[in-house]
């Protein structure tokens, strides 16, 4: 139990962030699959990115920590292997196209939620191409995989729409696979696009021919992936709670080395700010957020940015009218189902939240103290430290869920709001 900090002025602060989750993850698999040893510079270094790490020294890669990051050198990958997932969505659907190519079984499991989380899209396209799993028909952790040391490749089609990291695992092992990949969406749309143009960007980096020319295809074509000795990026997402202080305080925050081109989601927030009322520019290498004194309702979008979300929700229960957030019915199978979570914790401290079929309508209420669940999410933790900006008496359960992707949260904020 956390009690979250109140602040009664006007906030001039600053926050430097740790590496992004999503391009770490990313780089380590690539680094994994490379055609030599990789250096990766001021990754995420949380749970997510230990887990991973962890997984593919299983498979035998060496990860090796070196001054301010890892050195990645490649192996053939083996089995008889044990992957944990814990709750990280980038290690259970990036890890298992990766392990397909290894020479023995892969055993993948998590934790309870993480059995809960929907993987039947990326079994069925591994069986597609070939790769023995056996799941017990659960679509979802745990299952083992069998892997014979290569695998065929070819056309598959899947539906994504449940999460874009689906698309993301099989395009970042595809090249390695003898014939490549012809993949194909079909269903509603996939959601957290800049996802997918993420991992993309990151292929051609390295020497990938990938074919993204058509809507729902993606094409890539085999061959080496060349090694990349790599900056990581801070994580953007990570920004959101820092500078939603701004406008909750009517106060003014910098997020120092805010990247200038960028296919992280946390891109958004400049835009979603602005709509908020906030004033969002940047200077020099930063990004500095100012705040009016109030709070503006939004209606908007998040289908591409979901992960956004409970931060925002939680500046429209603090803001000045009603508010409407749609295309997030992927989130209900994120870490948590965080649609119904954040309707649950805001009207618990008295809010009016009415959680949608694809969405949330936020009106806003006086707020009072109270328990805030996280639910062992850390976007959750999150929105229950913005909303304790402005509201005495706000308890996080578990604020170290946020270790997932920022080690020493909590100690950060505290230092963070108390400049």
């Amino acid at each position: 139990m956390w009690p979250a900090p109140t602040v009664r002025h006007a906030l001039d602060a600053s926050a430097r962030l740790p590496g992004s989750k999503s391009l770490t993850n990313r780089a380590l698999v690539l680094a994994a699959l490379a055609d030599g040893p990789s250096t990766l510079r001021r990754p995420l270094l949380a749970r997510d990115s230990w887990l991973m790490s962890d997984a593919l020294r299983a498979l035998g890669v060496e990860v090796a920590t070196v001054e301010d990051g890892w050195r990645v050198t490649p192996a053939s990958l083996r089995g008889p292997a044990t992957v944990d997932c814990g709750l990280a969505g980038t290690v259970m659907r990036f890890l298992p196209p990766a392990a397909a190519l290894a020479d023995g079984t892969v055993d993948f499991d998590g934790d309870p939620r993480a059995r809960e989380r929907p993987m039947g899209a990326i079994i069925a396209a591994l069986r597609t191409l070939g790769v023995a799993i056996d799941d017990d028909g659960r679509g979802t952790l745990p299952f083992r995989l069998t892997g014979t040391g290569e695998v065929a490749g070819g056309v598959v089609t899947i539906d994504a729409s449940a999460s874009s990291q689906y698309v993301s695992g099989l395009l970042l092992a595809a090249a390695r696979y003898e014939d490549g990949i012809d993949l194909r969406h079909d269903g509603k749309p996939v959601p957290s696009l800049p996802h997918i143009e993420m991992t993309v960007r990151q292929l051609r980096l390295r020497g990938v021919d990938v074919d993204d020319g058509e809507p729902n295809r993606w094409r890539v074509s085999p061959g080496p992936i060349a090694a990349l000795d790599t900056v990581v990026e801070p994580d953007l997402s990570n920004a959101a709670p820092f500078l939603a202080a701004a406008l909750v305080t009517g106060g003014r925050v910098r997020v120092h080395d805010w990247p200038a081109d960028t296919d992280q989601a946390g891109a958004a927030l400049p835009s979603l700010l602005s709509q908020l009322g906030g004033d969002v520019v940047r200077d020099g290498e930063d990004l500095v957020a100012s705040g009016a004194g109030r709070i503006e309702g939004i209606t908007a979008d998040l289908h591409d940015v979901g992960e956004l979300t409970p931060v925002v929700a939680a500046l429209c229960a603090l803001a000045d009218g009603p508010s409407q957030l749609s295309g997030i019915a992927h989130l209900r199978g994120h870490e948590t189902d965080r649609i119904d979570a954040l309707a649950k914790e805001i009207n618990a401290l008295g809010g009016d939240v009415t959680p949608l079929d694809d969405g949330l309508r936020i009106v806003p209420r006086p707020l009072h103290g109270g328990v805030f669940a996280s639910y062992a999410d850390h976007r959750m933790a999150h929105a229950g430290v913005v909303l304790g900006l402005a509201v005495d008496g706000i308890v996080v359960d578990d604020i170290d869920a946020t270790s997932k992707t920022y080690p020493d949260f909590a100690a950060a904020w505290e230092r963070f709001v108390g400049e």
